[in-house]
């Protein structure tokens, strides 16, 4: 609270508050939102969010008016409103810009996708405030470069060594599961492939034994990789006499809210649940986790973990039983031991904990003794066991991906995929995806040192427009779709650079139909315009296909797809002054004349 004040008093706008799950971030935001004494704008990106962050109005602050801006519920004249982002983002026009003094992102990692942004850069608060358990994002966007400052910190770590959350045990388990064929996308397993290998009875009938072995009784939720392995692994449960039920997004909500009261009141003592249960459900009842579906997200998985981590009158630790499967090193699913960089395992051992604790905890076992709140755990093995921690995800994170190669240097992507099919270009590490697919990685040396080969110039911050501008007035052109589709853009942009891609489709199809009808000629080469009867959407592919796809690779646009729009980056249209851009338009008007009368 009071690092936030001074951000303030610094008049700074802007911050990121960075606590692990259940150390109280609704609580500060709330407080602070209070302190501030601004009228306030709460926004989450699921109803479940809206119910917490409400309640927390009604306890903290009491004196004003809270509304909620959902669904078919649409309060706008309340004190503070608490929003998901869906309804909102179609709806803006129902606030003024100025409306709020306070803007809270909850959950903001996803608060650099697309929607966020609108949201943001509509509203003009005095202060905003990101809210996060789990900064890293698997898309690689910084948060800082939204959130800009970081007013505090409480990883989880550091709440357990402070007493705010629960310690840790872990208990592996192995499966006979092979999954090494399946194919990865980015850092996510495919969803198909994911399914069909871990959807297995024997597999299913593994988690019911092994809660029947180890904690029958004790309030355990069970993380499961779709709505159908959630519903197999509960009647599985049932059908050996323990009551389970499963929650999902394709529960009713009066349902879901029955089932987990009954859940928190003892009454269903195993909850199998996917994606729903990640984000913006805290139970501090739950004593057991088991992490049954493989993920290489390391934010699903610390969401997950977050879930049971609070603490609860006579809960002394948090249990974790990690199924491992059979995976190679480039598709390994995180677990506690690789997520914490711990190499030595043994069975039911402290991963979280004081260092004390820890400590202590190793000791005991290496006497060969079991530490005494293990004595309702059948836990025998007291050797330790090695654990391979490579981790290609995080060697990735500082190298330079395929696609940020071609954003780096002015080439095309073309280029550089046939430089390594050639052999002439060669990555510093190459993750297989499939038979046919890897993805390919590179050290930013090696990158410097191909584009001196090859006589390639780096585009950085600071020679971005220079390149920009000298391309846009010497472009070649093997049709006339460049300098067309930038007059389209720039014509059809607001003032943050964004333009709507059906916008650009309407004016760029205008220029070849205006040609028509003058009796000029369409374009030199055969395509949609000189053949006729194409479709808006026969467009908008022909624009992402070919003149947008030379911006994109130069990093200087990019296809805002969830909203429909172009965007200059912004890096780019900071720099670009409206003399600049019409000295563009002059040279796509040249490029068009040079090329139809060549």
């Amino acid at each position: 609270m009071e690092n936030l004040a001074q951000m303030r008093r610094e008049h700074k706008t802007i911050a990121l508050l960075f606590h692990a799950t259940g150390t109280g971030k609704t609580v500060t935001a709330v407080s602070d939102a209070k302190a501030f004494g601004k009228r306030t704008l709460f926004l989450v990106h699921r109803h479940e969010l809206v119910d917490q962050a409400v309640n927390a109005f009604h306890r903290i602050w009491p004196e004003v008016t809270v509304g909620r801006y959902e669904g078919s519920i649409h309060d706008t004249r309340t004190y503070v409103v608490c929003a998901t982002i869906q309804s909102l983002v179609q709806n803006l026009e129902a606030f003024d810009p100025h409306d709020f003094g306070y803007l809270v992102i909850d959950e903001c990692h996803h608060g650099t996708a697309e929607t966020y942004r609108k949201v943001m850069s509509y509203f003009q608060p005095e202060f905003t405030l990101g809210l996060t358990a789990t900064p890293e994002r698997a898309d690689g966007e910084d948060l800082l470069e939204v959130f800009q400052n970081i007013a505090h910190k409480l990883d989880l770590k550091t709440a357990v060594e402070l007493d705010t959350l629960v310690p840790v045990r872990c208990i592996r388990i192995k499966t006979n599961i092979d999954m090494r064929d399946v194919r990865i996308s980015g850092f996510k397993y495919n969803t198909q492939d994911l399914e069909s290998t871990i959807r297995v009875p024997e597999r299913n009938q593994l988690l019911v034994d092994t809660y029947c072995e180890y904690v029958k009784g004790k309030p355990t939720v069970v993380f499961c990789a779709s709505v159908h392995h959630a519903e197999e692994i509960a009647e599985r449960f049932r059908a050996s006499g323990v009551d389970a039920a499963c929650v999902s997004g394709s529960t009713k909500a009066s349902e879901r809210k029955r089932i987990l009261a009954d859940y928190e009141a003892g009454r269903i003592p195993v909850l199998c649940a996917c994606d729903l249960l990640n984000e913006g459900w805290d139970s501090p009842h739950t004593q057991v986790l088991f992490m049954a579906r493989p993920t290489m997200s390391k934010t699903i998985y610390m969401q997950q973990l977050g879930r049971g981590m609070r603490k609860s009158p006579g809960k002394e630790f948090l249990m974790v039983f990690d199924f491992v499967d059979n995976a190679n090193l480039f598709n390994m699913p995180y677990s506690m031991h690789r997520m914490l960089g711990i190499s030595e395992y043994t069975a039911g051992g402290l991963v979280l904990g004081t260092k004390h604790g820890i400590q202590f905890d190793q000791d005991m076992f290496r006497q060969g003794k079991k530490p005494e709140v293990l004595v309702d755990y059948p836990v025998h093995m007291t050797g330790f066991e090695t654990i391979d921690l490579f981790n290609w995800q995080d060697k990735a994170k500082d190298m330079i991906s395929q696609i940020a190669f071609t954003q780096m240097v002015n080439v095309q992507s073309e280029t550089i995929e046939r430089y390594i099919r050639e052999g002439k270009i060669i990555p510093d590490m190459e993750v297989p995806v499939s038979e046919h697919r890897s993805f390919k990685f590179f050290e930013k040396a090696t990158v410097q040192r191909y584009a001196k080969e090859f006589g390639w110039t780096i585009i950085t911050r600071e020679n971005m427009k220079a390149i920009f501008l000298q391309m846009a007035e010497t472009m070649t052109m093997s049709y006339s779709y460049k300098p067309v589709f930038l007059l389209a853009f720039i014509n059809n942009m607001d003032e943050t650079g964004s333009a709507r891609l059906e916008d650009v489709a309407r004016d760029f199809a205008q220029f070849y139909e205006t040609r028509r009808a003058n009796g000029l000629q369409v374009e030199k080469k055969a395509c949609i315009f000189t053949r006729g009867g194409y479709t808006q959407r026969d467009v908008e592919r022909l624009i992402l296909s070919m003149p947008f796809k030379r911006f994109e690779d130069m990093h200087v646009m990019h296809h805002a797809k969830q909203l429909g729009t172009l965007q200059f980056y912004k890096q780019l249209m900071k720099q670009l002054t409206p003399e600049d851009l019409e000295n563009v338009k002059a040279w796509c008007h040249k490029g068009i004349e040079r090329y139809f009368c060549e």
